[in-house]
């Protein structure tokens, strides 16, 4: 693991969810850009004090020099945004398959630079939107593939949250700047809301009815005062195929917590999943009553079922989604080893090549912004 130490929210989740299936090990890491909370951070992991790196680099270059049978299989990178392109690169050059949390870089010129490197080296990458993981995301994804909702007419994706509102409150009051790495452009590019989860909204419309976007229409909004990228965005949206869209992402929505939920309307059924329902999702008809179908029950299709852990009535959420997307990895990781790795788009998490669409979504909203929501291509 590259980050993620002490006190790191992310890390621990990343921790959790590899072990939770008893296919992954940690044993190695970088667990900060400061080399004495990386020693700290490995004694809180037990990681073997020799494998407990002060720099990426170091750990990278060490790790390589390892025989195959001693050296990490992967790495999961969980640092900040702007050293995901760099850890990655770094590793991938080292021969090293990759897990890495999103954005995928800070551009879209990185994320290029970055699929081409992972095209030649013919090593797994995993991105970790961990949305996609869940089982009830996967039933929706596999209503859609079956046509069971005839063609996709209408997609409709929101994430709102409101943990910014006492930031506003606070620089309202008192005239002052908040503090806040996701505010800082050098560390987070262009965008901070559309970035941070917008791009988790672009990613599961995606994800659950196989369209590309092609063009948006963009609004994005700075409510903070002295913050210098937005907190918030709404969009319309042109898919292929003549589906058309509303994208909203916020994080100045008052008294919301995680609420990432999508609608998709067909030309015979529609489904609408809420993140913080994970288990439920619900199936509407022109011509009878609404349906909810549940995680674990014997109606759930393959997908679902894979990656179903507990019997129905037994909630499975956020750790395990992610869990998820770390099976799947594990899973392309032993073929790999096994000489039998059938690249990255023939398992079930999302690629690099997910991670530079999600790139181009992110500069297309701001240019579109900037131009006053005039129509931009992806």
């Amino acid at each position: 693991m590259v980050g993620g130490g002490r006190g790191a929210f992310i890390g621990a989740v990343h921790r959790m969810a590899a072990n939770l299936d008893g296919k992954i090990e940690l044993v190695a890491g970088c667990f900060s850009s400061d080399p004495e909370k990386s020693r700290l951070s490995g004694e809180d992991f037990f990681i073997a004090p020799e494998r407990t790196y002060g720099s990426y680099e170091q750990m990278a270059e060490s790790e390589a020099a390892l025989p195959e049978d001693s050296r990490i299989d992967f790495v999961s990178i969980v640092a900040r945004n702007d050293l995901h392109f760099r850890v990655a690169k770094k590793f991938l050059e080292s021969g090293i398959h990759v897990v890495c949390e999103k954005p995928l870089a800070l551009s879209k010129a990185e994320g290029d630079e970055l699929a081409a490197i992972v095209e030649s080296s013919g090593l797994v990458f995993a991105l970790t939107h961990n949305y996609t993981g869940y089982p009830m995301v996967k039933e929706a994804r596999a209503l859609v593939k079956s046509g069971k909702l005839g063609k996709i007419l209408k997609i409709v994706a929101e994430y709102p949250q409101g943990y910014a509102i006492p930031s506003y409150n606070e620089a309202v009051d008192d005239g002052g700047k908040i503090s806040n790495w996701r505010m800082d452009p050098g560390v987070s590019g262009v965008s901070n809301c559309i970035g941070d989860i917008g791009t988790h909204a672009h990613n599961l419309a995606g994800y659950i009815t196989g369209l590309k976007l092609e063009e948006i229409a963009a609004d994005l909004n700075t409510f903070i005062p002295g913050m210098k990228l937005d907190d918030d965005g709404s969009m319309l949206c042109r898919y292929e195929g003549g589906a058309r869209g509303v994208l909203f992402a916020s994080q100045i929505s008052t008294g919301e917590e995680n609420n990432l939920n999508i609608r998709v309307y067909g030309s015979l059924a529609s489904i609408e999943w809420h993140q913080e329902h994970p288990n439920e999702l619900i199936v509407k008809f022109a011509d009878k009553p609404r349906e909810i179908w549940r995680r674990g029950n014997s109606y759930n299709g393959e997908d679902a079922v894979k990656y179903t852990r507990l019997p129905f009535g037994h909630p499975e959420a956020f750790i395990e989604a992610f869990a998820n997307v770390y099976l799947a990895a594990a899973e392309a990781i032993t073929d790999a080893i096994g000489g039998n790795f059938k690249g990255n788009a023939a398992y079930d998490y999302p690629t690099v090549d997910d991670g530079v669409e999600g790139m181009a979504f992110i500069e297309a909203a701001v240019k579109s912004s900037e131009a006053n929501g005039s129509w931009t291509k992806l």
